[in-house]
Formats: structure tokens, C-alpha cells, sequence
């Protein structure tokens, strides 16, 4: 008789995990709840309520404030609710993979999708996946579907979101898939069976195919047990379903033929172990007995699995390092060892300093030569393994993994994220169009899993996800905590005419270009760059339309500031002349300050426009006849600068003489002494201009004077 058992038999990684938390609560905390069967296999249940675990029926019957972990079924959001509001711990033991359609079925319904589930409608799971979905269908096969169809022949027109218990057939849900492709327009499909059940499901029809007998251990109320016995039956004609070791008794194995042994996702590996014992026992007089009887069925059965079987995963001690080989005791006859070329694909790799004689090291079976007694492991394929199973559990869970970019092509880049080569397009690598790729080589990325297709070896992920789930984290505590003059440092995003937008963390604010500086800025690329990290400051903010305004200039550095300290009337000053108006001539005193010097001020005579006497950039002393302290306002003038004696001169007075400086003529004149002067008596001889000629008729003798 040859014994063969399924290798995905026993749990899987979320009942595992379910299981595992509910332990260590067990052993921290000495009590624990959960509503319903943790898992749905008897025995389990029993002994979980040995270690401490309670099953309540109803959220009624917990307590007020006791430890409760939800099941690895899941329940709807109105039972995290209930049991908030009894302030209950909540310990979420949730399959990863039934997490993932509840989220699913929560974005769908938002998006007003109708959720369609395929599924028994009486199973746990299914019913939590209803408590996260606003209108919800659930079909076990299509002529529920058809019901739903005839029941409103706008049902054929609807948005709907299609998803699939964890444990469904998977041949089952292909034909609904086709039917319901055929039937309705629009339609949004989410495989959702998970890969576990896919693989388990695969692997029980092959093993029945080449078996004469098939054994499925688990709870009859489990569904994906279930399932495997009506895949064996399909395949085999004698199926039997057990619970326990003890129903062995009521059925007639074979003792000459193959039998195939599998198990559900919900029998625990001690129960497995148990019914392989009790089955030795009541094949006492096989061939495998009479052959190795100082062995027992179990021994033989793992010799079988382990020794004959290639793609095994196994744990043995390392017994020796050679500089080409590591060799391995797993505990059977057949000698194991590990060639150096599959120890690890990171060049880098040290063996010396990585693996000891007397480690405990896991590997991958590779081939198996029972003539020459060897087993050929690979610890690299190991690794890979971990890799992918850690790929598809950060899929199910949403996580975010890190890796290093390892090369960049036409469509994006490759990143190694546990030795797995993940692809990441364009797109979704967060860098504008025109970025090099090439930049990103080498460098330590973030990244989200997208499609995972593990029999293709295609990984899809994305980075932009990750950075835009960090700028929504960052904007919703930069909002949180916004104020009028808090301080950021930033980066310059974007130039425009009128302004520079700064990523301050998560959120873009507006630097206006009047605030970019004191001085007169043409355009914001003077004084800023795109790249540039920069120190602004909450000018104003608006959260309801998500508008902030930003400074950039100091007040320390204002100009006026330094100019009325240092500046006041009647101060003669030299100024650049900017630009002309009408009304008269703008000058620079110190950057970021200036002063109209008016049309009248300009020269000490009429003149038609500024740029008469003035030329643009021209450096000029002019005196402050003016301040507005208020409104920051400079008067200058010129003319003050140029006011000469006026006097009034009889012309037959007056000399005509030719001038030293100007070589004009001019007339020559003795002018009275003013009051401040040395002595009234005296007369000084000054040269004049001529202002204005007074000019006077003598009437009686008709001469002009």
C-alpha cells in the first residue's frame, strides 16, 4: 500500500495566525471571547476552550470591557460597533485575505456598486462581507443569479462590484464568472479566492486522480473541507470525510491500494497527526509494516513525503561547511546537502558569517536520488519562497514593503523586494515624465503591491501609492495643526508669474511674488528655483477650500527699517533714477525703498518732462523734503539742491562780464547784504542769472527803459 498526503494539507496561513494570537492571549491574559467558533473544526475548538477561550453565541453574552478576538471568518463593521460600545479589547484575528474583501466591498459600495457576492449565504464569512456593503446580492450558484435578474430587468443594467468567498470552487466560480460577463453590461470583477485554497484545491484533484482511495480530514461544517471531498469525489470513487481519529473505525480502508490524504484549512496539525497514528494501528499488517517494523506509519509516511517528493520545504541542522557544499541532517536515511551555488543569490553573501555547524537552517527540496542516497536542497529557492509568500501576505494585508531598485527599462523600474524582482511602470514610480529612471538605481524605495501572479512570477507594485498615502497623512496633520506664522521648510514645486507654490509637507502653498522679496522682483526664478528647499511662514490659510497663503521675505530685512534709522528730512542722499511718469521721476534710495522726486522738484525752472534732465539709471544727489512714516512714502527733490540768491537788480546797475566757470556772459551786480551777514554796509559782487527782466515805459518821453 503507498501513502500519500497532500503537502497543503492543515492550515492555512490565516487560521494559523488566527489560532496563533488567540494563544498568546490565552497565555498573557488567561481568558479570551470570540464570537462563534474561532475556526470551524470542532476538536480545535475544544481545546481552545481548555487553554481559556470562551464562545459566545451573541455580543449579549460578553461581558462589559473583556478580551475578544474577532474569528478568521470576520464579522461586519456593525459588530466592531457593538462591541466598541461594551468597550470591549478587540484582538482582529481576521483572515488577511477576508480583509481585503471587506475593504473591497466598503470602496465598491461607496462608488454606489452593488456588491455581489458568490458564496453561501449562511456562512460567516459572507456575512461579514454583507456587514461592510451598502446593497449586497449573495448567489451560490448562477440560478440564484438568474433569480436576480428576472426579479427587475434593470438588475441586467446595474453597477455592480462581483467578489467570491475565500474557500469557493474555483472551477465553480469560473463558469459564474462567463455567465455573468454575458448578462450584464457592467460589471467589475475581484477574484478574491484565496491563493491557498486555490493551491489546495489544485493539488486534492490532482492526488485523486492517481489515488484508489482518498481521506480528507476536517469538520464537516467547514466549507473549504467540504469542498475538497466533493473535488476528490469528481476524481475518485472512494471518498470518505472524517473529523476525528475515532471515526476511523467506522470505515473499511484499502491495504492494497494508493490512498491520498488531505485536509481542510481548519484542521490543526496535531489532529492530522492523530488520525495518521490511528490509522498505523489499523493497518498493522501492511506491506509498509511488515517491511520496517520497528517504524511507525507516521515515520514512514514523513520519510515517504520528505525522500521522494521534490519541491518539499524542510528544516534540518547544518553539520558541516566545505568551500563547496553545506551539509544538512534532516533526520532521515538520505544524506542532504546544499551546493554553494544555491545557498544565495546576493553576491555579497558571506557563508562564514551568515551560517554556523549546529544552525538550524530551512531549505527547499531540489531533487532526490534514492539510488545514490542524496538529497539536493537549495537554500536561494527557500528564500524565494519566503519571498513570495511574504509578497502575497503584504497583497492581502495592503502593507507597504521596502526594496532596492535593481535596474530601469522603457516601462519603469525593477525593485528586489525580498529577493523577488518587483516591477514598477512609469506611472507609478511617482516621478514626472521627464525624469532619468536611471537616477533611481541603487536606491532604497517604498512600495505597495498591486498584482501579484505567482505561477507567471509577475509582481506588479507602486510606489506613487505609498507617496500619496504619506502626503495624506502629512496634509491631514499639517491641517490639524496649522496656525498664522508657523514656520515650514519646504520645497519648491512649481514657478509661475505671479508666485511660487512650496510643498510645506503634503500641502502646496502660495508664496505671492510681491512676498519673494523687499527688492522689485520681474519674476520668481530671480530669487527661486524648482528643487530649492526654502523657510516660509503661514501668511493666511483657508482649510475649507485648502488654500494657504505664504511669506518668504523677513522682517528683519525690510529696507524701511533701515532707512528711517538711518535716513531723515533735510538729509542729502545719492539715488539711482528708475523710471519716469508725468508727474515726475522715481529714484532708488536703497533696494526695496523709493521716492518720487515731483516734476517741480526736478529743475529750478519749468521744464515739460522728467526725462528732459534726467536719464534713466542716472545716480543723482537729491535732499528728503519729505517722509510719510504711514504709508511709507519719500519725497526728494532736486531743486532744493540748486536754490541760488535771488535779487532784484536795476539793469543800468548791472555789468555785463564774461563768466570765469561757464565762459557765458553774465551780468555783474553789487546785491544788498542780508541780515545774517557780516556787516550791512557792505555790498557783494555776485554773478547772476537772469530770471526776469522787468521792463518799464517812461510815458511823457515814450522811451523804454
Amino acid at each position: 500500500m503507498t501513502i500519500e498526503v497532500a503537502k497543503t494539507a492543515g492550515f492555512c496561513m490565516g487560521v494559523e495566525r488566527a489560532v496563533r494570537l488567540t494563544e498568546e492571549q490565552c497565555r498573557t491574559h488567561g481568558k479570551v471571547y470570540t464570537l462563534g467558533q474561532l475556526i470551524h473544526n470542532t476538536a480545535e475548538s475544544e481545546r481552545l476552550c481548555s487553554i481559556g477561550v470562551t464562545i459566545a453565541d451573541t455580543i449579549e453574552d460578553i461581558p462589559e470591557g473583556s478580551r475578544v478576538v474577532i474569528r478568521a471568518h470576520g464579522v461586519g463593521r456593525d459588530v466592531y460597533d457593538a462591541l466598541k460600545k461594551k468597550n470591549a479589547e478587540i484582538i482582529d484575528a481576521t483572515c488577511p485575505f477576508v480583509k481585503k474583501i471587506h475593504r473591497i466591498a466598503e470602496t465598491e459600495s461607496a462608488d454606489r456598486r452593488t456588491i455581489f457576492i458568490f458564496g453561501s449565504p449562511v456562512h460567516p464569512e459572507v456575512r461579514g462581507i454583507v456587514g461592510w456593503s451598502g446593497e449586497s446580492i449573495v448567489a451560490e450558484n448562477i440560478d440564484d443569479f438568474e433569480k436576480w435578474l428576472r426579479s427587475d430587468e434593470n438588475n441586467r443594467y446595474k453597477r455592480i462590484a462581483i467578489v467570491a468567498q475565500t474557500t469557493s470552487n474555483v472551477d465553480k466560480w469560473e463558469i459564474f464568472l462567463k455567465y455573468t460577463r454575458k448578462q450584464c453590461t457592467n460589471v467589475k470583477i475581484f477574484d478574491t479566492i484565496c491563493s491557498a485554497t486555490d493551491e489546495r484545491q489544485a493539488e486534492t484533484r490532482s492526488l485523486a486522480k492517481r489515488s484508489d482511495c482518498m481521506l480528507v480530514i476536517g469538520d464537516s461544517h467547514s466549507s473549504n473541507t467540504v469542498k475538497l471531498a466533493d473535488i476528490s469525489r469528481q476524481e475518485c470513487g472512494n471518498v470518505f470525510l472524517i473529523g476525528s481519529a475515532d471515526e476511523l473505525g467506522r470505515i473499511s480502508l484499502p491495504t492494497k491500494d494508493r490512498i491520498g490524504v488531505t485536509a481542510g484549512a481548519s484542521a490543526p496539525g496535531w489532529l492530522i497527526k492523530e488520525v495518521v497514528n490511528k490509522m498505523s494501528d489499523e493497518i498493522k499488517n501492511t506491506e509498509i509494516m511488515e517491511t520496517s517494523e520497528n517504524q511507525s506509519f507516521e515515520e514512514l509516511l514523513e520519510q515517504s513525503v520528505r525522500t521522494l517528493y521534490t519541491g518539499d520545504r524542510v528544516t534540518g541542522i547544518i553539520t558541516q561547511i566545505t568551500s563547496g557544499e553545506i551539509q544538512v541532517d534532516l533526520g532521515v536515511k538520505h544524506a542532504a546537502y546544499i551546493p554553494e551555488s544555491e545557498i544565495s543569490d546576493d553576491p555579497l553573501y558571506n557563508i562564514e558569517e551568515n551560517l554556523k555547524v549546529g544552525q538550524e537552517i530551512e531549505a527547499f527540496v531540489v531533487r532526490v536520488n534514492d539510488a545514490e542516497g542524496m538529497i539536493m536542497l537549495s537554500k536561494k529557492k527557500m528564500d524565494s519562497i519566503r519571498g513570495w509568500d511574504r509578497i502575497e501576505e503584504a497583497k492581502a494585508n495592503d502593507e507597504i514593503l521596502e526594496g532596492v531598485v535593481v535596474e530601469d527599462n522603457k516601462g519603469g523600474i525593477v525593485v528586489s523586494v525580498n529577493g523577488i524582482r518587483v516591477f514598477v511602470p512609469f506611472s507609478q514610480t511617482g516621478l514626472p515624465r521627464d525624469a532619468d529612471l536611471s537616477d533611481m538605481v541603487k536606491k532604497t524605495v517604498k512600495l505597495r503591491i498591486r498584482e501579484v501572479q505567482r505561477a507567471r512570477r509577475r509582481v506588479v507594485g507602486s510606489i506613487r501609492d505609498v507617496l500619496a498615502a504619506e502626503r495624506r497623512e502629512m496634509s491631514e496633520k499639517l491641517w490639524a495643526e496649522i496656525e498664522v506664522g508657523k514656520t515650514y521648510k519646504g520645497v519648491v514645486k512649481n514657478l509661475t508669474s505671479y508666485g511660487v507654490f512650496v510643498d510645506i509637507g503634503g500641502v502646496d502653498g502660495m508664496v505671492h511674488i510681491s512676498e519673494l522679496s523687499w527688492g522689485r522682483v520681474r519674476h520668481p526664478s530671480e530669487v527661486m528655483q524648482v528643487g530649492d528647499i526654502v523657510e516660509v511662514f503661514v501668511l493666511s490659510f483657508d482649510a475649507e477650500k485648502k488654500r494657504i497663503s505664504l511669506g518668504y521675505r523677513k522682517a528683519s530685512d525690510n529696507p524701511w527699517n533701515k532707512f528711517i534709522s538711518n535716513c531723515s528730512i533735510g538729509d542729502v542722499v545719492s539715488v539711482k533714477v528708475l523710471k519716469f511718469m508725468p508727474f515726475g521721476a522715481f529714484a532708488e534710495i536703497l533696494p526695496g525703498v523709493d521716492g518720487l522726486i515731483h516734476i517741480s522738484q526736478i529743475a529750478n525752472r519749468r521744464i515739460a518732462k522728467p526725462d528732459d534732465v534726467l536719464t534713466e539709471g542716472e545716480i543723482i544727489d537729491v535732499k528728503i523734503t519729505d517722509i510719510d512714516y504711514e504709508k511709507q512714502k519719500v519725497s526728494l527733490s532736486i531743486r532744493a539742491l540748486l536754490e541760488t540768491l535771488v535779487v532784484e537788480v536795476p539793469v543800468e546797475e548791472a555789468a555785463i562780464e564774461k563768466s570765469a566757470a561757464t565762459e557765458e556772459y553774465v551780468y555783474v551786480a553789487e546785491a544788498p547784504v542780508e541780515e545774517d551777514d557780516a556787516s550791512k554796509d557792505e555790498a557783494l559782487t555776485v554773478e547772476v542769472s537772469v530770471v526776469e527782466v522787468a521792463v518799464e515805459e517812461d510815458a511823457a518821453s515814450e522811451e523804454t527803459v
